[in-house]
């Protein structure tokens, strides 16, 4: 592997920076991303439970705001409760629009790796064509094997920039269409509650909402 690295030249460099870098950001997404972390599955049916014992306070919207990003934007709403459905949609929206940007997080900084990833090995490829004519002008072409050698070794830094672009750019898509999923599911959820809430619907209704 090191040899690899090695016959690369110093453009591998960076191309090992943003594949750690990848790596590092597609477990942290992962991580982060899970669907209990962000919509857990129990939390509507409580808050309903806690604001029909009338149990709703500055404490329980703290703790609803730090529970995870759909307790962020349930607390927008129900902190907003007394002045109608219009407010607590508004509230839910800023809220819901707060939370993207917290789940897009880092996904920026992937796209951008997916992008210049294969960009990086062409460089590195044109650098080592350029090294290996200009010492065919310099010394001859005496043998063609080593020419050949030559142009496989600055391939090298193109077949490293596909291996990291390529996987970038599907996780990078990916944790986009996740992204977009949860916020569909937390808008849903709210706004459910919110029509409860104002008596819009039935309490029963509760039970149809998907975990």
């Amino acid at each position: 592997m090191f040899e690899i690295i090695k016959s690369g030249g110093w453009m591998m460099w960076p191309l090992i920076i943003c594949s750690i870098g990848a790596m590092g950001i597609i477990v942290e997404r992962f991580w982060s991303l899970q669907k209990n972390k962000i919509v857990p599955p129990e939390l509507v049916p409580q808050v309903w439970k806690l604001s029909r014992e009338e149990k709703i306070d500055s404490v329980l919207l703290h703790r609803l705001r730090t529970n995870s990003p759909l307790g962020a934007v349930l607390a927008a709403g129900l902190s907003h409760r007394h002045l109608g459905r219009d407010v607590m949609k508004e509230c839910i929206e800023e809220a819901g629009r707060k939370v993207v940007h917290e789940l897009e997080r880092f996904l920026n900084p992937l796209g951008t790796i997916a992008t210049i990833s294969p960009l990086l090995g062409l460089l590195g490829t044109v650098f080592g064509m350029i090294d290996i004519f200009s010492s065919l002008m310099q010394h001859g072409s005496g043998d063609p094997s080593v020419l050949a050698g030559g142009i496989s070794v600055a391939l090298i830094t193109t077949a490293a920039g596909l291996v990291i672009g390529i996987p970038s750019l599907i996780f990078h898509r990916y944790f986009e269409r996740l992204v977009d999923e949860y916020v569909v599911d937390m808008e849903t959820e709210a706004l459910r509650l919110v029509d409860i809430l104002q008596g819009d619907r039935e309490e029963e209704e509760l039970d149809e909402i998907p975990a």
